[in-house]
């Protein structure tokens, strides 16, 4: 059997239906919201290529605080409504940013990421 990282998908529909399934049956059964967010980056960054980041902000009170991520470090705190992803959690909308470095107020934690995706 191959290693998960090395599986080849020919559509991305058929990327996202695997990820649904392995990602159901990895926290189907745990309650801990930490393993499971844990479980879901590590998921994430082994499966879609080319990114340097995937992971989640936590709401704390007026701010987002960084929680489980594989990847480069990253902003340890953002502010609500600043960059891609303060911009996210203040108008509850996907963000969907092809060049950050054209996004105002863009919060540039690491200098090397050139797009970023967002769901709140």
């Amino acid at each position: 059997m191959k290693p998960i990282e090395s599986l080849e998908f020919n559509t991305k529909d058929q990327l996202y239906k695997f990820m649904s399934t392995k990602l159901t049956g990895l926290i189907g059964d745990e309650p801990n919201w930490l393993a499971n967010l844990s479980n879901a980056s590590a998921l994430i960054w082994l499966l879609l290529k080319d990114i340097n980041w995937a992971g989640f902000y936590l709401v704390n009170q007026d701010e987002l605080v960084l929680g489980p991520f594989q990847g480069k470090p990253a902003c340890a705190r953002l502010k609500k409504g600043l960059g891609v992803c303060g911009t996210a959690w203040a108008t509850d909308t996907v963000q969907l940013i092809p060049d950050v470095h054209d996004f105002p107020g863009h919060v540039a934690c690491d200098c090397a990421s050139n797009a970023e995706i967002v769901l709140p």
